[in-house]
């Protein structure tokens, strides 16, 4: 017959092993679970929503408009666009006032009217009110531009 002590000791070890190899697979599963989240891509960020396109004018701007500048002079302007337009070009007729005669462009960008020079430059800004536009140019100008 076999020593109870002798069997005790067999059950204790074998309580160790388990133990230890509890304790294994703990620490293995730890670091599968660390190596995991390494590893986990980002998720792709939200792509930022198009931008608006630009409003049209609230009235057709094609044809022949009568500009006025409040220090004095004024012309006739004749704007060409595309209904529904937000950019067309100008071509000023004699005797406008300041460097209005060098007005080749317009575009419509948040609910104002930019009237642009033969370089691109701005030269006013209106904005449209009782069936004209009115606004100013880039001396503070009070200027309008009528039907």
């Amino acid at each position: 017959m076999p020593d109870v002590g002798m069997r005790q000791k067999r059950v204790q070890r074998g309580r160790g092993n388990v133990a230890k190899c509890a304790a294994a697979l703990l620490l293995l599963a730890g670091l599968a679970a660390c190596a995991s989240s390494e590893t986990r891509p980002e998720p792709p960020a939200a792509a930022p929503p198009p931008p608006l396109p630009p409003s049209p004018p609230p009235i057709d701007l094609g044809g022949r408009w009568h500009f006025t500048a409040a220090a004095g002079g004024g012309c006739f302007m004749t704007l060409g666009d595309a209904p529904g337009a937000s950019q067309g070009t100008i071509a000023p007729e004699g005797g406008c006032p300041g460097s209005f005669f060098t007005s080749r462009k317009w575009t419509f960008e948040h609910d104002n009217l930019i009237i642009h020079d033969h370089k691109g430059q701005p030269l006013a800004t209106l904005s449209y009110t009782g069936g004209h536009f009115e606004g100013q140019d880039n001396s503070g100008g009070t200027i309008t531009l009528s039907h």
